[in-house]
């Protein structure tokens, strides 16, 4: 989409307030970020979110647009799952399902006990039964890593077993030459497991000093992480990041290494790095955190994650490119330019995928429980989900603490670059809830609505200047985001007309490098105070 043409959808969204005083309309309608390249022709899908599969036997990247970090990915048949970091999302670890691993739709939570902060995972399966290691950090304490399993990827999945692997994260599991279970951590490090896979059965040693990069490249950190291993031929290989997840943009990058014994000894690939962003004009920045996998056809590919150019408020998407396997036993990656499309992967003998499904719809009647699946709270305590009710249509929602930054808002991931999202509220009692753009408690923006008073959050902090005297017992809320210029409407008639609020608000500084946290800029409902709130209708559509 153009410059202009965004204008003019934009004007189009405001057409609603063109009979408002002058006064009451600030700013004037956003245009794309200066730094970032044109918006590839991706398709649209759902509620016109972008998609990858563009139906003509290409894609274009990202395959899971938003916040999916860290992903690990398990060929399971004919099918391919895969999950990635959750943080402070409960119910958390969803699990996505493909059959040609560009078309990606959710299959549900596997986590569904609260385990503090979850980072790097690592899906696996052994002997017929599916497992993820985990490292989290629950109520703040030290970090461990997790396990939990089913005997169908479905669930029910169990409880987590602590491992009791301290300090510890990005777990990577492999079974060795002699047939034992392994994981691999941050470091890089391994540990040997017991044949169930659920306590360890040794101790945790140095397994590779990783291969270190010139040291005049700009980078965060050495920090090598996200160990991720498969056996291939003779060959063991070990995949590796390595420069940091964030900071600079040339930081993070993908590695290899390979032995013929899980113990070593490892041998560096010698086209180390195999993948790094190394210009702020490229399309993804931080690149990393790789795992490979086999395609359909018996061709392969890298799954890693990276930041759009432009926009870090989504967090880290993934992203899928083609590897090629050499004559001297190595690969290397050959996706070239990712702003362009790239050829699908082919089934078996070589036949074009029929298009699977893809994605989600994300507005919502509150009908059906899609917690884990589509909301979710932040930072969520054990009996955070006492708060909620299913009233079937409508969710209540009860009160909590006294702002968004202590309300445990609940929050939907959404992975387009600009979008309108709108929800009714009903206050019971002396309730305060509104609609928000929510990074964590240090970094929002938002309207929120008491009995009697309309509030605006701003730098997470309310803006008392703007505080208008209104009685409010039922409003229809809408978030418009363009190239990350956020504006507010809200209705007292459903919907048939709309106030613009006083304030427009520039959000693409709400991102890790800023705040910390590697999360997203998720839309949010709070509800704070003595009472709750109602949410009807929510709705969601790209523009």
């Amino acid at each position: 989409m153009t410059n202009q043409s965004r204008r003019n959808a934009f004007k189009t969204i405001l057409a609603s307030t063109a009979a408002l005083p002058a006064a009451q309309v600030l700013g004037q309608p956003a245009v794309a970020p200066q730094c970032a390249p044109a918006a590839p022709r991706w398709a649209r899908g759902i509620e016109g979110q972008r998609k990858a599969d563009r139906g003509d036997g290409t894609y274009i990247n990202p395959i899971i647009p938003g916040d999916h970090p860290d992903p690990t990915i398990l060929k399971d048949g004919d099918d391919y799952y895969m999950t990635f970091s959750s943080f402070y999302s409960y119910p958390g670890i969803v699990i996505w399902h493909s059959t040609d691993l560009v078309n990606w739709a959710p299959v549900g939570p596997a986590l569904k006990k609260p385990l503090g902060t979850i980072w790097a995972l690592d899906l696996c399966k052994h002997d017929g039964r599916y497992f993820i290691y985990i490292p989290a950090a629950p109520d703040g304490n030290a970090w461990s890593i997790y396990a939990i399993w089913a005997d169908r990827i479905e669930g029910p999945w169990s409880d987590p077993v602590d491992l009791s692997i301290a300090g510890c994260i990005d777990p990577g599991h492999i079974v060795g030459e002699d047939g034992k279970r392994y994981l691999f951590v941050n470091g890089i490090r391994k540990i040997r497991l017991t044949d169930d896979g659920l306590a360890t059965d040794g101790k945790l040693e140095e397994a590779y000093k990783p291969w270190r990069y010139p040291e005049d490249w700009v980078v965060e950190n050495f920090a090598p992480e996200g160990p991720k291993l498969l056996r291939h031929g003779d060959w063991f290989y070990l995949v590796t990041a390595v420069g940091g997840t964030a900071g600079p943009v040339t930081g993070h990058m993908v590695i290899a290494a390979r032995a013929k014994s899980i113990h070593g000894p490892w041998e560096h690939c010698p086209r180390n790095p195999l993948v790094r962003t190394v210009s702020t004009q490229e399309p993804w920045w931080s690149r990393g955190h790789a795992t490979l996998v086999e395609g359909p056809a018996g061709d392969w590919w890298m799954v890693y994650h990276g930041y759009e150019n432009g926009y870090r408020t989504l967090g880290r998407q993934t992203l899928l490119e083609p590897i090629e396997w050499t004559a001297d036993g190595w690969f290397r990656a050959k996706g070239g330019d990712l702003s362009k499309p790239l050829a699908k992967p082919r089934g078996k003998g070589g036949r074009h995928i029929m298009l699977g499904p893809n994605g989600q719809m994300l507005s919502d009647d509150f009908t059906r429980d899609r917690f884990g699946v589509q909301w979710s709270f932040h930072d969520p305590k054990p009996d955070e989900m006492d708060r909620v009710r299913y009233l079937k249509p409508g969710l209540r929602i009860q009160g909590k603490g006294m702002s968004p930054a202590d309300s445990a808002p609940l929050t939907c991931g959404v992975g387009d670059r600009s979008y309108q999202a709108e929800v009714t509220l009903e206050l019971d009692g002396q309730a305060e809830a509104g609609l928000l753009l929510f990074y964590n408690h240090k970094a929002f923006v938002g309207v929120g609505f008491t009995p009697d008073v309309i509030k605006t959050w701003e730098y997470a902090e309310e803006q008392q200047w703007m505080r208008v005297a209104r009685t409010t017992r039922r409003v229809r809320v809408r978030l418009t985001n363009v190239d990350n210029v956020v504006t507010f409407h809200y209705s007292y008639d459903d919907g048939k007309s709309w106030l613009l609020h006083g304030l427009r608000m520039e959000v693409s500084g709400i991102h890790h490098n800023v705040f910390g946290g590697f999360l997203s800029l998720k839309v949010g409902v709070y509800c704070a105070g003595e009472g709750s709130v109602t949410l009807r209708d929510f709705r969601y559509r790209a523009l």
